[in-house]
């Protein structure tokens, strides 16, 4: 399964989001003998191209088990949308332009917090299952806050709300076999 974690500069919460999944997905294992394992990228809308992970948001990956090391940012692309298995964005109006580039993408793009909330409430393990437990879950909360240009609390607290959505997110999606919208 490919997962394309999404926000604005791809500098903190889409960069962090990447490196946590991946950290996760590693302690998970594969799914099963042979299957598919998960690989995960992040872009974003008005990237800051070619930058580093922000230097607080690596810390604060570290400090929850990834790995920042070689990250660089890069802007949001069509392509990118379209060979992903799954589309986390950390905010609403960053959900919503993704699916403006790329409107087949619908079924499969998610807040991360709108993901969570539906794995959590409803114990979906597939994309699919993610995808038709969307009308039965009321919204609410669906946007992880921009740490850019706030203290060192702010970024920690934005890495724990990443990390705690994605503990709930991979996890049932391994159980599920990384399947993806077919």
């Amino acid at each position: 399964m490919h997962v394309l974690f999404v926000c604005n500069g791809n500098v903190c919460r889409s960069a962090i989001a990447e490196r946590l999944a991946v950290a996760i997905a590693a302690e998970l294992g594969p799914a099963a003998p042979g299957a598919r394992t998960l690989s995960a990228e992040s872009a974003g809308t008005r990237a800051l191209v070619g930058f580093p992970m922000e230097p607080v948001a690596a810390e604060v990956v570290r400090g929850l088990g990834g790995d920042p090391s070689g990250f660089v940012a890069r802007r949001l692309r069509t392509e990118l949308i379209e060979r992903a298995d799954l589309v986390l964005a950390m905010s609403e109006s960053v959900r919503d332009e993704v699916v403006r580039l790329v409107p087949e993408a619908a079924p499969r793009t998610f807040t991360l917090p709108e993901a969570h909330r539906i794995v959590w409430l409803t114990g979906a393990r597939t994309v699919r299952e993610m995808a038709a437990g969307r009308d039965n879950v009321r919204p609410g909360g669906e946007s992880i806050s921009d740490p850019v240009g706030l203290r060192r609390e702010a970024f920690e607290r934005v890495g724990e709300e990443i990390a705690e959505a994605l503990l709930q997110v991979i996890p049932a999606l391994h159980a599920g076999g990384w399947s993806e919208v077919a």
